[in-house]
């Protein structure tokens, strides 16, 4: 009989669902909304239905991410330290570093094995997180997607002397106006981005092989620019919002199969399958 497993990231802007068997069989991203709740049960109805599985299929679920207590139907909740070095390890065996770049954090994770063995995490500021790219790429009116594309054709990266996301806003748009070309204002903008990022990350022993996860990670002028600042080439999985989710879930399967092996029962959340309508 098979078994199902699945993993929830609410994260500050996306929200990640991953279903696994033997490796991933579904997967939904979409944007995390003021009304987690509901979102969650959306989310997990949406990847149930792309396999067509009832939801008392699934084994055990886990959630993780900042938004992880507003999975009512979730098993266990862990934190996306864990989940990330769990779900990195599982594409990337060999890795010793991940550099997570979310909507509205930023985390370094040193890590062993799939295990987190240290960590940091930016401040509160949004400078260092993809808010700050969306703002900057909102402000010189491109779109986010083509900014890692645009960097990389800067042969004269602008200095860029503010980090506050408002004053960099203002910056950037200043120095537009005074003719500075933009590829050469967005490569200053992400090489900014990348010194803020690596000196926060540099604070752990960063070994190869060097992971970025996140929205950021999908931005090439970001990623090339860490590279070089951090002096270690890095790698990005196929899908870098995931990473979460598939690390939730495999530890949800750790859980299940070691609560299995000792003759433990898994308690279900049964009085959630009516109510979520994913039956």
């Amino acid at each position: 009989m098979s078994e199902y497993f699945a993993g929830i990231d609410i994260g500050s802007t996306m929200t990640k669902v991953v279903i696994m068997n033997k490796g991933i069989i579904s997967s939904t991203i979409g944007p995390t909304g003021p009304e987690q709740r509901r979102l969650a049960n959306k989310v997990m109805e949406k990847a149930l239905h792309e396999v067509d599985l009832p939801f008392n299929a699934i084994t055990y679920i886990v959630a993780t991410g900042y938004g992880r207590i507003n999975v009512p139907f979730a098993d266990k909740q862990i934190t996306e330290i864990s989940c990330h070095a769990k779900g990195v390890s599982s594409f990337f065996p060999e890795a010793k570093t991940v550099i997570d770049i979310g909507g509205q954090d930023c985390k370094g994770i040193s890590i062993n094995s799939g295990r987190p063995i240290d960590f940091v995490m930016n401040d509160k500021c949004a400078a260092g997180t993809g808010r700050f790219l969306e703002i900057i790429a909102d402000a010189l009116r491109i779109n986010i997607e083509e900014m890692g594309e645009i960097g990389l054709e800067g042969k004269n990266p602008a200095k860029i002397s503010n980090i506050c996301t408002v004053f960099a806003e203002q910056e950037v748009v200043a120095r537009l106006a005074e003719g500075v070309p933009l590829n050469d204002l967005v490569a200053g903008i992400l090489e900014s981005l990348a010194n803020r990022i690596s000196r926060m990350v540099n604070r752990l022993k960063v070994a190869k092989e060097v992971v970025i996860t996140g929205g950021g990670a999908k931005n090439v002028g970001l990623v090339k620019a860490l590279s070089d600042k951090l002096g270690h080439a890095t790698v990005v999985p196929s899908e870098p919002l995931l990473t979460g989710a598939v690390g939730a879930a495999l530890l949800g399967k750790d859980i299940a199969q070691k609560a299995i092996k000792n003759g433990l029962s898994l308690e279900r959340k049964e009085r959630y399958l009516k109510e979520i309508e994913i039956l």
